[in-house]
């Protein structure tokens, strides 16, 4: 890997979906080059063809520009559809009266097909069901082996769209069968990072962290009613967390999602978890050139409260100005994190909860000592990941510089807020925190914390190196 580029001015972290309009290796490397430092393969869509193409124009664009690009493999999960109608859709009347199917298609009048039966009957009357990311609400009249619903309001419902009971835990499984194959695939081709959709409890995440068995990080997708009763429990065994709007926005009222985004975030910053806030935070990007006012002030929002990253999806995925949204996503981004009242924001949403005390201890006063020697940056070394994200949890006002020869941890410290990762040959011999800041093309002298022990926790070695 080449020289890593002088640093870039922010803390928080992008990522940026991939999709028909920015697969090609020149599109990608442009996203990088803009401030992409994540990039998100959806297996909601596209074949495992496509996303291996993703997968080799990042590595060739992370060549290229010389510093570490992170890959998200983004499972969809047991994600519930109707099935198909006569015609490719069907129109709805207000307060009229369906039936629902346990069926893959219907040739039936005033029929929904719905291939999940255990999902029609768990349904109950009154339960309100949204289609189409809430464009259709249907309320249930009628339970049983072929429940019954009328429609809230004239609307058009189209072949295979999302269907929600809303607040409602459904039964439904932690991974599909395609998401075991999607999950195969993703780490036999090395993704860094797997984002497990539609959590509902501890058991989903303990189930697939148990497949992965440590070959990478999980990334639990809140977007359920269930999964924020157990907040808590999930995110203390998930190595980080994503507020997914999307599904949020339709299992709960959209006055809510806001709420909710600042409990996850605190929740996930109070034990050091990693936390990205994502969808339609540029959304009307995906024609336009530049965002409205309420988006940027969205994504400041987020950069406020200190989240790891933020996340582009259609935006980049099939917008017509990819680049263009991750490079104005790093301006907000820049701008946000260099107001005066930033660090006010970010301290109320730290919590005060230790998990690893030790090293909570050891992150501060590395930082302080940053302080009192007038360091440029702070150098980490150290094996652990979960290490690693104690220092990150504190958003020191200094930068941490992470060194390792080993590609693939700096690809996944890439998600974590104010941790820059730099490639170095040898780690262990020499002056590595002076390597680390020479690299960065940085100068003036650096502080340091290099843990040097095995089991011992308090094994730290802390100083200052002149450049």
């Amino acid at each position: 890997m080449p020289r890593l580029p002088r640093l870039r001015g922010r803390n928080a972290k992008i990522v940026a979906t991939l999709g028909p309009g920015s697969r090609g290796a020149h599109t990608i490397q442009l996203l990088a080059e803009a401030g992409a430092d994540i990039f998100r393969l959806n297996f909601s869509h596209g074949s495992h063809e496509d996303h291996k193409k993703s997968f080799d124009a990042v590595r060739m664009a992370e060549d290229r520009i010389g510093r570490p690009l992170a890959i998200l493999a983004d499972l969809q999960g047991p994600k519930v559809r109707v099935g198909a109608f006569p015609g490719g859709k069907l129109k709805l009347g207000f307060n009229t009266e369906y039936d629902l199917v346990a069926a893959e298609e219907t040739d039936k009048e005033n029929t929904i097909p719905v291939p999940h039966p255990e999902i029609l009957e768990a349904l109950s009357e009154g339960d309100r069901v949204l289609c189409n990311d809430g464009m259709v609400a249907l309320t249930v009249t009628a339970a049983g082996k072929t429940p019954r619903v009328k429609s809230d309001f004239p609307a058009e419902l189209s072949d295979r769209k999302g269907f929600t009971v809303q607040g409602k835990a459904l039964p439904l499984k932690a991974l599909t069968e395609k998401d075991r194959e999607d999950l195969d695939f993703a780490l036999e081709i090395g993704a860094d990072l797997i984002a497990l959709s539609f959590v509902q409890s501890v058991e989903d995440v303990e189930t697939v962290k148990q497949i992965i068995n440590g070959r990478a990080p999980l990334i639990a997708k809140l977007e359920k009613p269930a999964a924020i009763d157990d907040l808590e429990n999930i995110v203390e065994a998930a190595d980080g967390v994503m507020v997914a709007r999307g599904d949020l926005g339709v299992e709960y009222p959209a006055e809510q999602v806001p709420i909710i985004q600042r409990r996850i975030v605190r929740e996930a910053r109070a034990i050091g978890r990693p936390v990205i806030v994502a969808t339609q935070m540029l959304e009307s990007m995906i024609d336009n050139a530049a965002p409205t006012r309420a988006e940027t002030g969205d994504v400041a929002t987020a950069i406020y409260q200190g989240v790891d990253a933020v996340m582009l999806s259609a935006e980049t995925a099939v917008g017509r100005h990819p680049a263009t949204a991750v490079a104005i996503m790093s301006r907000i981004i820049q701008a946000t994190e260099a107001a005066e009242d930033y660090r006010d924001s970010l301290r109320q949403f730290m919590g005060d909860r230790s998990v690893e005390l030790t090293i909570d201890v050891v992150a501060r006063a590395a930082q302080s000592l940053a302080f009192a020697e007038k360091a440029t940056a702070l150098a980490l070394r150290t094996g652990s990941a979960r290490r690693l994200a104690q220092f990150s949890k504190h958003r020191g006002r200094y930068m941490v510089l992470y060194g390792s020869s080993d590609e693939a941890r700096l690809r996944k410290a890439q998600l974590l807020w104010g941790v820059h990762p730099i490639h170095v040959g040898d780690i262990e011999t020499g002056d590595w925190p002076v390597t680390l800041l020479k690299t960065a093309e940085l100068e003036g002298s650096v502080a340091y914390a290099a843990w040097k022990g095995e089991n011992d926790e308090a094994a730290w070695e802390l100083g200052v190196r002149r450049g």
